[in-house]
């Protein structure tokens, strides 16, 4: 990782409270998915989830009844995730080096976090953590810019904050695996969805993505009143319906 996206991975440390309390979750229809595609489900199953930031997903694993066990290598991340989720193993690591026995899980998993890892090292290792038959899932919430509003907001986001979604690989995972594991073949779905949150909401959400978050909050202040003017137009009674389409991509070991 450079020293610039590792500036960029270690911003939520110091908002972590704030991601916990505004990032969106994940549909049932996503497990539902990856229950589909492992052909087991995820109750009974030994799962590692990576990147497991303040336990959004984590949460919903343990939910539906799978074992998990998270790793997060970030301070204030890991301290919010353990406040949150205080019975769940937790430890203090990241992709590119799992300290895990070899064939420990039956499903490893990360949810908006596979972006931080080098693919080169965080592929071997998750499938040196996976028992014979297991799976690697990686997904992320994405904005569905098949919606106006959220169209408009994505070409002002990226004339405004440096470098945004510049980097975007959640529809490039299959291709970005093959390239470390040619034999493998990575299905990818797509999963719509959406929630209706006050904008005060909408806009705490925005502010806790890392573009950002290093930018602190000064910088930042401005383009948040500008979105909130623009919105408080388009949703006049206060409420935004976000609408999300989670990209998956999922291998099997």
């Amino acid at each position: 990782m450079t020293t610039f996206s590792r500036q960029f991975a270690t911003s939520f440390n110091s908002i972590a409270a704030e991601y916990a309390a505004a990032r969106p979750t994940y549909p049932p229809a996503l497990y539902d998915t990856i229950e589909e595609l492992t052909g087991r489900p995820l109750a009974g199953s030994h799962v590692l989830d990576v990147g497991a930031g303040t336990g959004i997903a984590t949460r919903a694993l343990h939910e539906r009844g799978a074992r998990v066990t998270a790793a997060e290598p970030g301070a204030g991340m890991a301290a919010q995730f353990r406040a949150g989720l205080p019975t769940v193993p937790l430890v203090r690591a990241g992709g590119d080096a799992l300290p895990f026995a070899a064939a420990s899980f039956d499903l490893v998993t990360y949810a908006q976090a596979w972006h931080w890892t080098e693919p080169a090292r965080s592929v071997p290792e998750a499938l040196r953590a996976l028992r014979p038959g297991g799976a690697l899932a990686l997904w992320w919430n994405t904005p569905d810019r098949g919606v106006p509003w959220i169209e408009a907001q994505e070409r002002r986001l990226r004339e405004r904050l440096p470098d945004y979604h510049q980097y975007d690989i959640t529809a490039r995972a299959p291709v970005l695996i093959r390239r470390v594991r040619p034999e493998l073949a990575p299905a990818y779905r797509e999963v719509r969805w959406s929630r209706t949150i006050p904008l005060a909401a909408h806009l705490a959400n925005l502010a806790t993505h890392s573009y950002f978050a290093v930018l602190g909050p000064e910088a930042t202040r401005p383009i948040l009143a500008a979105e909130e003017d623009i919105l408080a137009a388009e949703f006049p009674d206060g409420l935004v319906e976000e609408c999300y389409t989670v990209r998956l991509t999922l291998v099997r070991r």
